[in-house]
């Protein structure tokens, strides 16, 4: 059950660099690369004279040539030359609709006629004098929305990141869900508490005393297809908390964005972006060493869990009051899927 009218994370801007990049995106396999003046481009990665791998192939003066027999391709997906052929013939292959933004470079994997650019969200937090941002990309074999799962119940955090960001304090506070049209928020409040390691670190790189009680937070907000944003943070106690003025807490906002690569694979972009002490670059550096460590921990678990989803696929799964945020998501998705099918249905019988 996966979206495809919609945008998601393709790639970042480094990773096109200097050669185009092969990614599977919703079962669609594409390329990525930059034109001559720049710009991202994204077609099927299927040269149309032998079916190999454009990705394979090279950008010369902003032509993607394959790396098979040279047969130079342009941004629409229409074939261009080829040496020592006539190939305007050829049939077009599949262009994708794909924009540059906040540091991200976005693909719609549906129908490029109905790509609103407009829908991609918007990220304050994105080049912003006073926010840093760090973060890295993993490959993770399992279904996306177990992703989401994961990241809109942080009860997990006491077993699975004991030594970094876990504590004994989230199982004991209970969390508050909510739905405003097709957001899901789930939020935990927890007072008077001893920071785990993690934020005593980050304390420390406010310029704050780690010894003392902490108020700390986890708001987390999933928004369609698959993008969740955690608010987290930790201020001195008695201080406000979530509303404790920048002076006294150490906040940032957990950037979590789900693609999936197929119904049990994704592409897991995640990041860290801080607003307290920006312009720290070791700081940056350390937040997210600790930050890929900790996802990395995830990492097993959710595979180990889709391989026994896979090996039992009848078996029934509970669901207790912690996992209210991803029992919404997921009914935001399903509502939002059968909408888009429906849609599709309808435009196949006209």
């Amino acid at each position: 059950m996966i979206l495809r009218n919609t945008w998601y994370v393709a790639c970042t801007p480094s990773e096109i660099a200097d050669k185009p990049l092969g990614r599977r995106i919703c079962g669609e396999a594409m390329v990525f690369y930059r034109d001559g003046d720049g710009r991202v481009a994204a077609l099927e990665d299927f040269c149309p004279h032998r079916g190999a791998p454009l990705s394979l192939g090279k950008v010369v003066d902003g032509k993607l040539v394959c790396g098979y027999h040279g047969l130079e391709m342009g941004c629409d997906g229409k074939t261009i030359a080829m040496p020592g052929q006539r190939v305007r013939g050829f049939s077009p292959i599949r262009a994708f609709a794909v924009e540059e933004r906040h540091g991200f470079i976005w693909v719609w994997p549906g129908e490029a006629g109905k790509a609103d650019r407009d829908a991609i969200p918007d990220l304050p937090w994105a080049n912003h004098p006073e926010w840093a941002y760090g973060g890295g990309l993993y490959h993770i074999n399992c279904d996306y929305r177990l992703m989401v799962d994961n990241l809109m119940d942080l009860t997990h955090e006491t077993y699975v990141h004991a030594s970094s960001i876990g504590q004994s304090e989230i199982d004991e506070t209970p969390c508050v869900t909510r739905t405003e049209g097709h957001e899901v928020i789930t939020s935990r409040f927890m007072n008077g508490i001893e920071a785990p390691p993690f934020w005593k670190m980050a304390l420390r790189g406010n310029k704050l005393p780690d010894d003392g009680l902490v108020d700390r937070w986890q708001v987390c907000h999933f928004t369609p297809p698959s993008h969740v944003m955690i608010e987290v943070g930790v201020a001195l106690a008695g201080n406000g908390g979530y509303e404790a003025p920048a002076d006294k807490k150490a906040s940032s906002i957990v950037v979590d964005f789900i693609t999936p690569e197929s119904e049990t694979s994704i592409w897991y972009f995640w990041g860290m972006a801080r607003h307290f002490q920006p312009h720290d670059e070791a700081l940056t550096a350390s937040i997210q060493e600790g930050q890929g460590k900790i996802f990395s921990e995830d990492l097993e678990m959710l595979e180990r869990q889709q391989k026994n989803l896979l090996a039992w696929p009848g078996r029934k799964l509970l669901s207790l009051n912690i996992d209210a945020g991803g029992v919404q998501s997921r009914r935001v998705i399903e509502r939002l899927f059968a909408e888009e099918q429906a849609a599709t249905t309808e435009g196949a019988g006209a």
